[in-house]
């Protein structure tokens, strides 16, 4: 059953960090909170690729990147976790930055979306040892970019291995 993560009592809606980390509220769904900011973030990626194609949503994700790791870092010293799983501006940046690389295609982004939510909630090295190695925002950020980096890798690896045998 789906249902809501309430706001540490130090932050309201609101707040514009508060709505950025939230993905606009989309992380304080549960459960999974990072498969619904995924989601959430991928309307936004597909307006963004139909106003400027692959580099403008390039661009988007790393400066969703920037941002993220301020609000990110903001939200979770005021809920006075390390990494609070209601934030998920990381996510939006890490979908993005796959979808960037990947062809515009239903097949390569639904292939895209679901290597990156494998790859994110599994954590395999040395997606982990960033995710323990660095703390705050950036800490938050770099571990789903990283699990961005390994989705894209991988796809292109099953791309040319579809490729070979077909």
């Amino acid at each position: 059953m789906i249902g809501l993560t309430p706001l540490p009592a130090s932050l309201r809606f609101h707040d514009p960090a508060v709505l950025a980390a939230t993905w606009f509220g989309s992380g304080l769904l549960k459960p999974a909170p990072g498969t619904w900011g995924t989601l959430a973030a991928v309307p936004f990626a597909l307006l963004i690729h139909w106003l400027g194609g692959s580099l403008l949503l390039l661009a988007s994700a790393i400066a969703i990147f920037a941002l993220g790791i301020w609000t990110a870092g903001a939200y979770c010293r005021s809920a006075e976790k390390e990494d609070a799983s209601e934030v998920v501006i990381d996510e939006a940046a890490a979908i993005w930055l796959v979808f960037a690389a990947l062809p515009l295609s239903p097949l390569g982004w639904f292939a895209g979306f679901v290597l990156f939510r494998f790859f994110d909630i599994l954590k395999p090295w040395p997606i982990r040892a960033f995710e323990r190695r660095f703390k705050g925002g950036f800490g938050v950020m770099i571990d789903d970019a990283v699990a961005a980096i390994f989705a894209i890798f991988t796809f292109i690896l099953l791309d040319i291995a579809w490729t070979v045998l077909a």
